[in-house]
């Protein structure tokens, strides 16, 4: 703020130089007062830059030597111009740059340099020693005034960064405690239930197994088991979710459709379109989740279907679609379309809301209905 105050000492220094006796010209005594204006000139021109302020300690005390020793040189050169206003800059921009000790040395000489010079060339001297030495005083005490003020706000705004780290670090602290004791209450209920579920199911089986009972019945027990495993698997994901564990990517799709296909022997396989990118946790896991979800209905309802999972990766988005080839399959939300199997209407009419929510969370869409020769499940994330 108080730069246009320097270059405003600039001017009456060039001013008294072209304007006092003797004045600035070519020749003789007139081209040292030349030659002292323009060095002047030169180095507080420097000296007031922004960016000069952040050179080390060494250019700025060349600088400031420079802008002190015009200024004594035109006191001594002309006695009767801007003689105290010409060197004092240098005690200013001292003020201002410099850490105290070397703001004080490089200030201390060029007020007592001064100070001499008029006493050398001004007759009498003491009023306009006094003038000169109180006038590099006052900027001095200001520069250091400026100074200070600048290393408290510094200071000021970086406590305030560290309170508002720590009030983050607090907040999230707090956030994966609660996501703790949820995943230990999910954990200890549904878990539980669900291994509990999982070995009443093998249990079932092997009776089934022993028994004569008809084919419909072994099969429903089998894909009974099957969901409980599925669950089971879920929950555990989702513990490691409000855990902060490693979520599941799009990367390991691959995975997922290979295990899909060697655990229910369904025609399922995976193509990918573009380059493959790094996408948000939650755009991973809003794709990865779809794809599961799409392809455990295809078996809930779609039994035999073959099915194809594509990612497309656009330049602005990333689309996932699933998309089963049997004409009478669907992948059915509410579990009351075609499709056969003994498992219609046990899904709970939930999977395809979650995929949404999930695809809305991460900023994206995601639609289900029905297509060419099947039913498509679409998911869409924009970059």
């Amino acid at each position: 703020m108080l730069r246009p105050l320097g270059w405003a000492f600039i001017a009456v220094v060039v001013v008294a130089g072209l304007n006092s006796h003797p004045a600035a010209g070519l020749t003789g005594i007139r081209l040292a007062i030349t030659a002292a204006v323009a060095v002047y000139v030169g180095a507080a021109a420097v000296g007031l830059t922004p960016g000069w302020g952040e050179r080390g300690l060494a250019a700025q005390a060349v600088v400031i030597g420079l802008v002190g020793a015009g200024g004594v040189a035109l006191a001594a050169l002309q006695p009767h111009g801007a003689a105290g206003l010409a060197a004092s800059l240098g005690v200013w921009i001292a003020a201002v740059r410099l850490p105290g000790l070397p703001a004080a040395a490089a200030g201390g000489a060029i007020t007592v340099a001064l100070a001499i010079t008029i006493a050398l060339t001004q007759h009498p001297a003491a009023q306009s020693v006094i003038a000169a030495v109180l006038l590099c005083l006052l900027l001095a005490v200001t520069g250091r005034f400026i100074r200070h003020s600048r290393e408290s706000q510094d200071q000021a705004e970086f406590l305030l960064a560290e309170l508002q780290d720590a009030r983050e670090g607090e907040a999230a602290a707090v956030a994966l405690a609660e996501r703790s004791r949820i995943a230990g209450e999910l954990h200890d209920v549904l878990a539980h239930a669900l291994s509990g579920l999982a070995i009443q199911l093998q249990g079932a089986r092997k009776l089934a197994e022993a028994e004569p009972v008809s084919p419909g019945l072994r099969a429903a027990i089998g894909r009974s088991a099957e969901l409980a495993r599925e669950g089971l698997a879920d929950a555990r994901q989702a513990v490691g979710a409000l855990r902060s564990d490693r979520l599941p990517t799009v990367g390991q799709l691959g995975g997922l459709v290979e295990d899909f296909r060697r655990d229910t022997g369904t025609n399922v396989s995976l193509l990918t379109e573009g380059t493959p990118r790094r996408l948000p946790a939650e755009a991973e896991l809003a794709l990865y989740r779809g794809a599961q979800e799409a392809l455990t209905n295809i078996v809930r309802y779609a039994p035999g279907a073959a099915a194809t999972v594509t990612v497309r990766y656009a330049p602005d988005r990333t689309i996932l679609t699933v998309q089963d080839t049997q004409p009478s399959g669907k992948c059915a939300e509410d579990g009351a379309a075609a499709g056969g199997g003994v498992l219609i209407g046990g899904g709970g009419g939930h999977g395809l809301t979650a995929m949404r929510e999930r695809a809305t969370r991460a900023g994206g869409t995601a639609r289900a209905g029905p297509a060419p020769g099947g039913w498509l499940v679409e998911l869409e994330i924009p970059a």
